[in-house]
């Protein structure tokens, strides 16, 4: 059975339950009709014996000649071809038969005396083995003797025989018209999963774009099929193209790691081989790999907090109330520490207003990394005596603090991409020069997001660049601290 396609499954059932019913049916019509035919001959057998009991009050009589002209008519209007009288002890003293039904037919004397004499009709064999006759026995009125009535039951026979033939003819020609319908139905009614099959097929063959087509109505079962088949397919889809990104993103990072370690190995080697040939002296050498090891050192430690922050965001951050105003404040003083000639200014969000209270529950000092972060990029990036704006305040419940420049801003190709591990939009930078390694901004959007908030970057080729950190603003809490931020315009 198992090795059957499930239309021939469907089929088989739908056949057997089919033929089930048919078979049902036939039975109990052909019940039904017997059993009305019984009773209608029990119901004309009683009316004769009970007339015949009463217009014979003196007993039968026994010796009159037969006259079959007259007995014979009379016997067939009545139903009923074969009368017998039986005195009280059971002995057939007289009866009446008709000519026209063969004397061998007729019950044996000896099955007439086992009809009850209660009035309940019963089934007598025929003398001659194969027929049926039915019988019904009824006290005489005014006189010790019964009266049998019996009646063939050649003709209910042959009725219900005929109707059991027809109905097996008539059963099995609209049993093969309908399992030719119903192979033809199933077929059409299984050919959108035909398709779903060969939608499948392909897929398996590694065309993930395939989707199963609009095969039935939205509401009926294979519509509903259909629109989830659709959306795990395009599930699956995503999810292969986020592995096989993610996969060139590994391959990249580790290309990257691999070259970013080696550098500063290399110098470090070089500059002990160096020192060994006698091309240098000791503190010139030592000063070479001490700087090579604090570059391989903060290398290792910016790649430790990545992968901590992408395993357990969390659990990296020391929580507590603070206000980003405190920050933003202390941010406007670092640009001047690294270009004395460039202007700052301190204000609301959209370069106008006076900052606005940004109270967040966060790790003040990884905030602050985020933010020096961003700065030393807005000086390292933009030329000297540009300007940089601090913006800090709320908007649509996030607590925001935003670094722009001045600067030539970037691509959309660059800005789309500052944010991955080890991308340098200036790839001409040396790193012996003191460059970053390309984790910085990757690093400060880890913590902006372990934080339930984001980094973001909106820049323009030409126009400068706006990075712009978002936290949770801490409900409750908008005076979180006190900040003296002077006046917002103020450049130093």
């Amino acid at each position: 059975m198992r090795k059957l396609s499930l239309r021939a499954r469907l089929l088989l059932l739908t056949t057997g339950l089919l033929l089930a019913g048919l078979s049902l049916v036939a039975a109990v019509v052909s019940h039904q009709l017997e059993r009305y035919q019984l009773n209608r001959l029990d119901s004309q057998l009683r009316s004769f014996t009970e007339i015949i009991a009463q217009v014979s009050p003196g007993g039968p009589q026994p010796n009159q000649p037969a006259r079959p002209q007259l007995i014979d008519p009379a016997l067939d209007l009545i139903g009923a071809p074969y009368l017998a009288y039986l005195d009280a002890n059971g002995s057939i003293i007289g009866m009446l038969r008709s000519s026209r039904v063969a004397a061998a037919s007729f019950p044996t004397d000896a099955e007439l005396r086992k009809v009850p004499t209660d009035g309940s009709a019963v089934a007598l064999p025929a003398a001659n083995g194969p027929g049926r006759w039915r019988a019904l026995e009824r006290p005489g009125v005014g006189w010790s003797g019964t009266v049998v009535a019996a009646a063939p039951l050649t003709d209910a026979d042959a009725t219900i025989t005929q109707l059991r033939t027809s109905s097996l003819i008539t059963g099995a020609a609209l049993l093969v018209l309908l399992t030719a319908v119903g192979w033809w139905a199933l077929g059409r009614g299984l050919r959108p999963l035909r398709r779903i099959e060969h939608t499948a097929a392909a897929i398996a063959e590694g065309d993930l774009t395939r989707r199963v087509p609009g095969i039935a109505a939205p509401r009926t079962e294979i519509g509903h099929l259909a629109t989830s088949l659709n959306t795990m397919l395009g599930q699956l889809e995503q999810a292969f193209t986020d592995r096989a990104a993610a996969e060139t993103r590994m391959r990249t990072f580790l290309s990257d790691v691999s070259h970013e370690l080696r550098t500063p190995l290399v110098g470090i080697k070089g500059s002990t081989e160096l020192y060994r040939m006698g091309g240098s002296d000791a503190d010139e050498a030592m000063s070479r790999i001490d700087r090579e090891a604090t570059r391989l050192t903060g290398l290792t430690e910016d790649l430790l907090l990545l992968a901590q922050l992408d395993e357990a965001p969390d659990g990296q951050l020391d929580r507590t109330p603070m206000d980003l105003r405190t920050i933003a404040n202390d941010a406007r003083h670092d640009p001047r520490a690294l270009d004395p000639s460039r202007p700052v200014t301190l204000t609301g969000l959209g370069d106008g207003g006076v900052p606005g209270p940004a109270a967040v529950l966060g790790d003040e000092d990884r905030l602050r990394q985020v933010v020096t972060n961003l700065v030393g990029n807005a000086v390292a990036h933009t030329p000297p005596g540009s300007p940089v704006r601090v913006g800090v305040g709320t908007s649509d419940g996030q607590a925001v603090l935003e670094i722009e420049d001045r600067g030539q801003g970037l691509t959309e190709e660059q800005a789309g991409r500052v944010f991955d591990r080890f991308y340098r939009a200036d790839r001409s930078r040396n790193h012996a020069t003191g460059a970053s390694t390309g984790l910085g901004l990757a690093i400060a959007r880890s913590i902006a997001r372990a934080h339930g908030g984001d980094l973001v970057l909106r820049a323009a080729l030409g126009a400068g660049s706006t990075f712009q950190l978002t936290v949770p603003v801490l409900s409750g809490q908008a005076d979180v601290g006190r900040v003296q931020v002077g006046d917002a315009g103020d450049a130093e």
